[in-house]
């Protein structure tokens, strides 16, 4: 049997089952390709929120990523919550040797407004983990974190876009869906665009879409895709998962990440 590509996701646990490590597994397993895991936190997490968190010792995240990367192998890297200034910067380090496409979801706080990652783990984020991202999917409010600018309406991703591109990843994918109207995303290398549009769905149930997406990016790439097919394909299998997604537990469920196989 010929072995499927091999993505490595660096990120939190999330004990729900909805976002973190836990939903990059599932898109990674629904889009075909193997997914291996560097597990950098756990979280007590449920539909309602994050009521704890533990990091980690940052010689066990390396040793996680050394076990899979240095024996089976990588298509693609997906970083998520690295918590810590230390974290991000041990993470950074083995990204930098590792010689495949890396997307950086720069998870800032989760989807119930708990924070993710440490202030102080901020200029590291800027100055280490992004200059070595393939492509960055930072969502509205964790653009507005690592580089000030606010974003009020679609004629503001331009200037998001490139402040993100100006801490140094290779593609920014702005991600607007916290604003009115369409869902609607900007991709760019500073100097070609992609726009990605998709209806806005009513149904609340969306928790773990960032991480959804940016695991999505990196099974595309993975499989050989470039990054505008691997985003736009992500952004088609996201929409999807966000229509089917379903109530969970008392709060915001999850998308749904086997909707096309139901």
């Amino acid at each position: 049997m010929q072995t499927p590509p091999r993505v490595l996701t660096v990120a939190g646990s999330d004990s729900g089952g909805g976002a973190g490590i836990q939903a990059d597994l599932k898109t990674m397993l629904a889009l075909g390709v193997h997914g291996m895991s560097v597990l950098t936190a756990v979280t007590a997490q449920n539909s309602t929120g994050v009521q704890g968190t533990w990091e980690l010792p940052v010689e066990a995240v390396r040793a996680q990523y050394r076990s899979v990367v240095d024996d089976i192998g990588v298509q693609a890297v997906k970083t998520g919550m690295l918590a810590t200034a230390e974290l991000v910067e041990a993470v950074a380090e083995l990204l930098a040797a590792t010689g495949a496409p890396v997307v950086v979801d720069p998870v800032g706080v989760s989807k119930h407004g708990d924070p993710l990652l440490a202030q102080s783990a901020l200029a590291s984020v800027r100055t280490r983990l992004l200059p070595a991202a393939t492509v960055a999917t930072p969502n509205l409010d964790e653009v507005a974190q690592l580089t000030g600018v606010e974003v009020a309406g679609e004629e503001d991703l331009r200037e998001a876009a490139a402040a993100v591109l100006g801490l140094g990843p290779r593609w920014a994918l702005i991600k607007g869906g916290h604003l009115e109207g369409e869902a609607v995303d900007l991709l760019t290398d500073g100097s070609e665009e992609h726009w990605l549009r998709a209806p806005r769905l009513d149904n609340r149930h969306t928790h773990g879409t960032g991480c959804t997406l940016a695991s999505a990016v990196a099974a595309g790439l993975a499989t050989g895709l470039d990054v505008p097919e691997a985003v736009r394909r992500a952004k088609d299998y996201v929409t999807g998962a966000i229509a089917a997604g379903f109530a969970l537990g008392s709060g915001i469920g999850p998308v749904d990440h086997a909707w096309r196989q139901r």
